[in-house]
């Protein structure tokens, strides 16, 4: 029986949903999150896992104690995982989950795989389905109603850290690419929020430390987190578009940001700027 198409309707309040997390002292509270942003947002699912540590991954070649980790990180329930306890906040069906293990779905995910080798978001149209394994993964996927969409933020942190926030759907290309258009930004802050929450709910897992941004570095971030483009924020600074991007680089390798808008989210997340 093909799959209803599931409805997008992307509202939502990020601040009030940064401002959650902020409060956030469990993985219960991580997990009614991840709920009710699925149901905010309008899609099939949202998910958060700590997928490896360092040690753990290796170009794509996934050892079995990684598997320990992998089922905490998907179905919301912490275990005692390989170097540590990781956990992940997310909505997909338990079932799916025991399924995906069992079939050994984690050593051949193109998602897992993909993502481990980017660090820039991923539309999983992107990624490489073309062996026999990935088309029964999608097809055992949709088959649970995992969505005929996704798209994953990789991320990264101390001690070789590499987690995935994902959202899926199913919904037509042109549907999703507008959605993706209009949340792409708020999905990246919102995905190193709840990475950054993780981490601080780790016992075992140190903060990096951060070297603190010149005055003028905090205002091109506060701008830049506000929405102002580069033209308008070095307009508004009365600097030229050259020095803007010059405090933005500077500011970037100071937060160990792979990107801009990484930078914002960090600076946001670790309350060095405030919007």
């Amino acid at each position: 029986m093909p799959m209803k198409a599931h409805k997008i309707t992307p509202l939502f309040r990020l601040d009030a949903l940064i401002e959650r997390l902020d409060g956030v002292m469990s993985q219960a509270e991580m997990q009614q999150i991840a709920v009710g942003l699925r149901d905010a947002l309008g899609v099939a699912h949202v998910v958060y896992h700590w997928v490896a540590t360092s040690g753990e991954m290796n170009l794509g070649t996934i050892p079995d104690q990684t598997r320990i980790s992998e089922r905490s990180s998907i179905d919301g329930y912490r275990v005692d995982g390989y170097r540590g306890q990781h956990f992940g906040c997310g909505t997909y069906d338990p079932e799916w989950v025991s399924h995906y293990l069992e079939k050994g779905y984690l050593r051949i995910d193109p998602v897992i795989l993909g993502c481990y080798q980017r660090f820039h978001p991923v539309d999983w149209r992107q990624l490489d389905w073309s062996n026999k394994a990935a088309r029964a993964l999608a097809a055992d996927a949709a088959a649970f109603g995992i969505g005929t969409q996704g798209y994953s933020i990789p991320l990264r942190g101390p001690k070789g850290q590499f987690a995935l926030f994902s959202v899926s759907a199913s919904c037509d290309d042109a549907q999703w690419d507008a959605f993706i258009s209009d949340k792409r930004r708020d999905l990246i802050l919102i995905a190193h929020y709840i990475n950054q929450k993780a981490l601080e709910l780790q016992p075992d897992t140190e903060a990096e430390p951060l070297q603190p941004l010149s005055p003028r570095e905090l205002e091109v971030m506060t701008l830049l987190a506000l929405g102002y483009s580069r033209a308008q924020a070095a307009n508004t600074l009365s600097i030229s578009e050259h020095t803007f991007r010059v405090y933005v680089e500077s500011a970037r390798y100071k937060l160990g940001a792979q990107n801009t808008t990484h930078a914002v989210a960090r600076a946001l997340s670790r309350g060095l700027i405030v919007v």
